[in-house]
């Protein structure tokens, strides 16, 4: 019988990855792509292709082309972008370098790194509690990008793309095209994944109106925007200027505007910081809800026995708030268990670091303190009864609306006042006699933690973490107090309230902390990054999802718990579509983490790597 003819074989076609974003969260993907790709590839092949317009590693917030002025607002030991024993993750760990060992290791020759000389300078005087400049940061990030790269398996082949992503498209079941600016032809993808960062976006009505409002009188205004990326000459010299915020962003605009400026500052034989103007600075009037700045950093290490968090708000009860009916309110259902676990923390700490300044042993207090409500009359007589001193006691209201009740009679007693606080706050956070509060900070890194799965639970939560815990160095508030006894600052206070003056053409901001204070200006800056939003962003590929995709009230692209697949607006995940960051409801506290707090940013990357690994694979 004749022999059939063997069928031609054809080549299967190489699966393809496009993660649009290679900044930080890009990176840590690809690391933990890396690091599960032995186990879940099987040594098959993948064509990785990374779209980005700026350099990987860094992205655009921590690219190196930006005013070394600028810092970043963690110590160099409290950056890591490696996971560790700490991380509850599926996959591998690897460890690496903290961005101070990672320092320590340019400066001892062990990594080759090419540097510019100021950037090298900075490596070789870093310390593990110095506070590195983004340019540091930049080359570290770079740094890791290539290690993870480096580490990849023979069989992945990475594409590097210096474009803009523009739009995404492709059916469930198919293959996704993803469409490049300035290329005719789509990149063809197996999976995608949106890990864009912190992205522009169009202003709100209040934004559009006060920008309506400079057009027509010849104002300056500057909406929410990545303060690197401001046109700042349009602040003039001498002049005032408003400014709605307090935060980190505010940190960097009275940077590049004072010291940027030629301004210099110089210390004096007992420490004291004195501020010279260049002449050329304009006179920054800042004021914003809280009215005073974030939380300085803690300056100071632990000792001693930490406290046994989660507590009162772990694993368990969010189990049992993703399983209650209907949207959850966060007063109502998240902050009574926040402030649970924040008090524990800090009773912890005070009762088992600093006895002498309790009334009963811990255990005592312990056992009462389980079955009281937060908030109770209850607690509030259990806390009075344990701990004689009320500056001991835990006072979240407090800490987190430090003006509220307050009234000065004049502007001058304002500035007074609120360099008094400042210098208050300096004092107590370098203190480790008030290092409950360093167990508070891990109390919060704790709560973040948890708190990740539980998606779009509002904008209160992340203002109180980050005013808390991602506040400025030290040094940083030192400078601010210089600034505001030279004039260059002037404080506005709690509640501020910005207003335009059509008869007179100008801005106006006023505060309740001083009724009788009005300031005018022909400027206002919004001292802030964009809120996320699929709705307002400028990123034309995210936009052009709206109609496909659940969008959360929030304005958050909305994702799938476990793995962060897309889900389209009937609910339901796209199999071929992830995202991971800030504009999704899983955001976490940033793309690199303080080692050993179980980040939830390592732990979604992981579950992203082999969910996308066991796909195209």
């Amino acid at each position: 019988m004749p022999a059939h003819p063997r069928p031609l074989s054809h080549p299967r076609p190489v699966p393809s990855l496009v993660v649009i974003g290679a900044g930080p969260r890009g990176t840590g993907l690809v690391e933990r792509i890396a690091a599960n790709a032995p186990e879940l590839l099987a040594g098959a092949r993948l064509d990785l292709h990374l779209v980005d317009p700026h350099p990987p590693g860094g992205g655009r917030l921590w690219r190196h082309d930006q005013s070394p002025l600028l810092w970043m607002n963690s110590m160099a030991e409290d950056v890591t972008m490696y996971t560790d024993d700490s991380v509850e993750c599926a996959g591998p760990v690897r460890h690496g370098p903290s961005l101070a060992e990672w320092a320590a290791r340019v400066r001892d020759g062990a990594e080759t790194i090419h540097l510019d000389p100021g950037t090298a300078a900075e490596a070789r005087e870093l310390t593990p509690r110095s506070f590195a400049g983004r340019r540091l940061q930049s080359a570290y990030l770079s740094w890791v990008y290539d290690r993870a790269v480096a580490t990849l398996p023979a069989g992945i082949t990475v594409h590097e793309h210096r474009r803009r992503a523009v739009r995404l498209s492709g059916p469930r079941d198919g293959r996704q095209r993803v469409w490049l600016e300035g290329r005719r032809q789509p990149l063809l993808a197996d999976a995608v994944v949106l890990a864009l960062g912190h992205l522009d976006a169009d202003p709100g009505p209040g934004e559009q109106a006060l920008a309506s409002f400079a057009t027509d009188h010849g104002l300056t205004y500057l909406p929410p925007e990545f303060t690197a990326d401001s046109d700042l000459d349009a602040l003039r010299p001498g002049e005032p200027v408003l400014v709605r915020g307090f935060g980190l962003a505010f940190v960097d605009l009275m940077a590049l505007l004072t010291e940027g400026r030629g301004g210099r500052f110089t210390t004096d034989t007992k420490g004291a910081l004195t501020y010279h103007p260049s002449g050329r600075e304009p006179v920054l009037h800042v004021g914003s809800r809280r009215g005073v700045p974030y939380r300085a950093k803690l300056s100071y290490g632990w000792h001693g026995e930490p406290p046994p968090l989660p507590r009162f708000l772990g694993p368990a009860e969010i189990e049992e708030l993703r399983a209650r009916p209907g949207r959850l309110d966060y007063h109502r259902d998240i902050r009574p268990l926040v402030e649970k676990e924040l008090g524990f923390a800090h009773y912890h700490r005070l009762f088992t670091a600093h006895p002498g300044r309790t009334a009963v042993d811990w255990q005592v207090f312990e056992e009462k303190y389980a079955v009281c409500a937060p908030g109770s009359a209850e607690l509030d007589a259990l806390v009075s009864a344990s701990v004689p001193d009320p500056a001991d006691r835990l006072d979240l209201e407090g800490l987190d609306r430090p003006l509220a009740g307050l009234r000065f009679p004049d502007g001058e007693a304002l500035q007074e006042g609120l360099r008094a606080h400042i210098e208050a706050d300096l004092a107590r956070r370098h203190n480790p006699c008030h290092s409950p509060d360093l167990a508070v900070f891990l109390g919060l890194l704790s709560v973040y933690g948890q708190l990740a799965p539980l998606g779009d639970i509002g904008t209160e939560w992340h203002g109180f973490f980050s005013y808390l815990a991602s506040g400025p160095p030290g040094p940083r508030l030192r400078q601010l107090l210089a600034l505001s006894r030279a004039g260059t600052v002037r404080f506005l206070g709690a509640d501020t309230a910005y207003e335009t003056d059509a008869e007179r053409g100008v801005f106006r901001a006023r505060s309740v902390s001083a009724p009788g204070l009005g300031v005018e200006a022909r400027a206002l800056v919004e001292a802030r990054l964009p809120e996320p939003s699929v709705d307002r962003s400028r990123d034309p590929l995210l936009r052009g999802l709206r109609g496909e995709v659940r969008v959360t009230p929030a304005g958050l692209l909305a994702v799938h718990p476990e793995d962060g697949r897309v889900l389209g607006a009937d609910g339901v995940p796209h199999p071929r579509r992830f995202a991971l960051g800030p504009h999704t409801d899983a955001r976490s506290s940033g793309a690199f983490a303080r080692p050993g707090t179980n980040a939830p940013a390592f732990r979604q990357n992981d579950a992203a790597a082999r969910a996308l690994l066991r796909l195209l694979g």
